[in-house]
């Protein structure tokens, strides 16, 4: 789980294989991003809060438009589950472990 940049939605991956994006105040379901065929391990935010980055155990990592929902590019062809995601401090560069 991880907090958005301006600390107002949580992002969380899932065994059901979705991302869920949470309002961080009530708590309430803002939105089910649907889209891995695999558990979702790790999710993490650009820091500019625009684009959302999810890995799992499909071995591929999904680039979502956080305000939409919509599956912006499908990062495939690893040879194993990946673990991890993780955003640069500029947001040029995204980083993820096996």
């Amino acid at each position: 789980m991880t907090w958005s940049p301006d600390g107002k939605t949580l992002a969380s991956g899932s065994i059901d294989k979705t991302v869920k994006l949470w309002d961080a105040a009530t708590g309430k379901l803002l939105s089910t991003l649907q889209g891995h065929t695999g558990d979702v391990h790790s999710v993490a935010w650009s820091p500019d809060g625009k684009t959302l980055a999810s890995s799992s155990g499909d071995q591929m990592v999904k680039l979502w438009d956080a305000a939409t929902g919509k599956l912006l590019a499908s990062l495939q062809g690893y040879a194993g589950e990946v673990w991890s995601v993780a955003w640069s401090p500029d947001g040029k560069t995204l980083a993820f472990g096996f």
